[in-house]
């Protein structure tokens, strides 16, 4: 009940207030409609067509939901966990989970769109499942993923 009514007040500020400069991800009923309109946003902007958009991620630990600024392409997202892993802040790249630690927060990512031939691959990345509820479980869709599954965030690794 708790998770519904923060659902509800995060809508009734948006429409009160504008778009938030921290979007609550685990607050969408339908995810990927959130991530298709940031695509389009920015292909709006660069006129650049969305299917030839990826995204790319940055971990931003410093902000946090009272941010007081959006970034200028892209959004910034919290509500994420990491199962079985944690976020090294100091480290900058995920880490394997404290001893008897299953969840751990996920530090706030700053989803950046960008032209895919513009999609730097200079760095280790896991691509880590990103799914609406820990279950996993779902249909397989038409794509192959279960419908449970968001997106594949790319987190830095050491390996």
């Amino acid at each position: 009940v708790s998770d519904f009514l923060e659902r509800l007040n995060m809508f009734a500020n948006w429409m009160k207030g504008g778009s938030p400069n921290v979007y609550w991800i685990s607050g969408f009923f339908f995810t990927q409609s959130f991530l298709t309109g940031t695509k389009q946003n920015y292909a709006r902007k660069y006129t650049i067509p969305i299917d030839e958009i990826v995204f790319d991620f940055e971990v931003v630990p410093e902000v946090t939901k009272e941010h007081k600024s959006k970034p200028s392409d892209g959004c910034y997202i919290y509500g994420l966990f990491l199962e079985g892993a944690k976020w090294g802040e100091k480290e900058n790249c995920i880490l394997e989970a404290l001893p008897k630690q299953l969840y751990s927060v996920m530090p706030t990512i700053q989803i950046k769109p960008c032209a895919k031939k513009e999609l730097k691959q200079d760095k280790i990345l896991y691509k880590c499942p990103v799914y609406k509820t820990s279950t996993r479980a779902g249909q397989l869709s038409t794509t192959g993923h279960s419908t449970n599954f968001v997106l594949a965030v790319d987190l830095r690794t050491r390996k």
